[in-house]
């Protein structure tokens, strides 16, 4: 008989029915499979928890991807004028529902019981230290429903990670220069992953296809320093999400349509590089930042300026967008007689400096509070998708958590997060519910199924991971 797995790949199952077996007290079944597999003593009690738990995930990711599968063929048969009962398709959307909450409850890094998720804030230790990049880690990005974690590096490489496991699972060449940022998103269900470079192009690679490189995008005359998709309902991509932006050293923004490589429009305004973009939730914003030490506000669509945010005396490194869940504490910290609608977007905001500092401000571009804490350049920012905290991290080699509803107090530091300068930082997406519209919010948003909102907390992963200088990524969980 063939073998169908490899051999890493067989090395895995057993471990992991090694483990199962154990945990459901079948001890004499699981030395006897240990003994027929000559695994000794490397399997201990470390081990054993490593594997607890990922054969259920693999099963029933397995049976939810059987359930797509049989949808599809139902559609089709729809299609030949054979209609599919419509209390079977109901049953399976929910069915569909209940495994997909299986799964993501069933990851040990983001689904502890007893840990609040609007609570949640990274501690040392870190769960995992992945190391395998040369040089110093520049960019990450979370895929946004597999345990999967990109990885950048001025290596000129793209590293895929398990970020459940703490293993890498493979590696991407193709850029000549050091890689600056990465996102997930575009139309094929969000699954496309979007890279830049000093080598000033962008390229577009398809998990689905072994991560083949799909498309680079040449265009910008200088180093690319910031790339990321704009999610749908953005003009020109009502439904598709389709629409990527980018941040240039060559002063320019610029918006490129991904299914067919062109540039659709290029923004100028700021003086100096551009450092940072990030787009609102509804893709009609786009938020930038850069050495002409200002942050700016653009309508996606027709690349006007919608405002100014000057302040800074020094380069702004970084800029985000708040979530709408922190809406009613900035407002309070604004002394706002009402909170913006959660339904609006752009409406307040945090940049980042290499002036150590960090910044609240309102869409109008005023400053609501500033931020001291941090000993050297902060180089990112983080909303917690609860909307109470606000993430930062920089060269002082420090992750700072500032309490929103205690006046932007910082309440934990993560000293010694790494080694040397912590250049990146994200959080790991919502849990995406199945709904029949666009996607959720990002960067830890949930969207909402069937018109019914959820609990609040439920969906929030508890997932931090970071990049620095010393050329690792770490992994914080409960």
């Amino acid at each position: 008989m063939s073998q169908v797995l490899t051999p890493r790949q067989a090395e895995e199952l057993h471990k992991a029915l090694i483990a199962y077996l154990t945990a459901t007290g079948l001890s004499n079944t699981a030395a006897a499979l240990r003994q027929e597999l000559s695994i000794g003593d490397n399997f201990d009690d470390a081990t054993r928890k490593k594997y607890e738990g990922l054969l259920e995930k693999k099963w029933t990711s397995v049976v939810r991807l059987q359930k797509k599968v049989w949808f599809y063929d139902l559609s089709h048969i729809a299609g030949c004028r054979i209609k599919p009962p419509i209390a079977q398709i109901m049953d399976l959307e929910s069915r569909n529902a209940s495994l997909q909450h299986e799964l993501t409850t069933a990851t040990p890094l983001s689904s502890r019981r007893n840990q609040d998720p609007t609570t949640w804030l990274p501690r040392s230790p870190a769960r995992h230290t992945l190391q395998s990049h040369r040089q110093p880690i520049t960019a990450l990005a979370f895929h946004p429903i597999f345990t999967s974690l990109a990885s950048a590096s001025e290596d000129t490489t793209i590293k895929i990670w398990d970020y459940e496991l703490g293993e890498l699972e493979t590696t991407l060449k193709g850029h000549t220069k050091p890689v600056l940022s990465l996102d997930y998103g575009g139309p094929r269900g969000g699954t496309l992953l979007v890279s830049c470079s000093s080598d000033l192009t962008i390229k577009l690679w398809d998990p689905a296809d072994e991560y083949k490189n799909t498309r680079t995008l040449p265009g910008h005359d200088h180093s690319i320093s910031c790339v990321r998709f704009i999610p749908s309902g953005a003009a020109g991509a009502p439904t598709s999400g389709n629409l990527l932006a980018s941040a240039s050293r060559d002063r320019t923004i610029r918006i490129w349509d991904v299914t067919t490589g062109y540039c659709v429009k290029t923004i100028r305004g700021h003086a100096d590089w551009v450092r940072d973009i990030h787009p609102s939730a509804d893709g009609r914003y786009l938020l930038s930042a850069g050495n002409d030490q200002t942050a700016r506000l653009w309508d996606a669509s027709s690349g006007d300026a919608k405002a100014s945010f000057v302040g800074h005396t020094h380069v702004v490194e970084c800029a985000a967008l708040a979530p709408s869940a922190a809406y009613p504490l900035l407002a309070a910290l604004a002394d706002l007689k009402k909170s913006p609608l959660v339904t609006s977007s752009a409406e307040l905001l945090a940049t980042g400096s290499r002036e150590k500092t960090i910044k609240l401000w309102d869409a109008r571009g005023t400053c609501i509070k500033t931020l001291v804490g941090h000993d050297n350049w902060v180089r990112a920012l983080v909303w917690h998708p609860g909307g109470k905290y606000l993430l930062s991290c920089g060269d002082d080699k420090s992750v700072r958590c500032w309490d929103l509803a205690q006046e932007g107090k910082c309440v934990r530091v993560v000293e010694e997060a790494h080694a040397h300068f912590v250049s990146c930082m994200r959080w790991a997406p919502g849990i995406v519910r199945e709904q029949g519209g666009g996607g959720g919010e990002g960067n830890g948003g949930v969207a909402e199924a069937g018109g019914k909102k959820e609990e609040k907390g439920e969906g929030i992963r508890c997932v931090v991971a970071t990049g620095s200088v010393d050329l690792s990524v770490r992994v914080f969980a409960p």
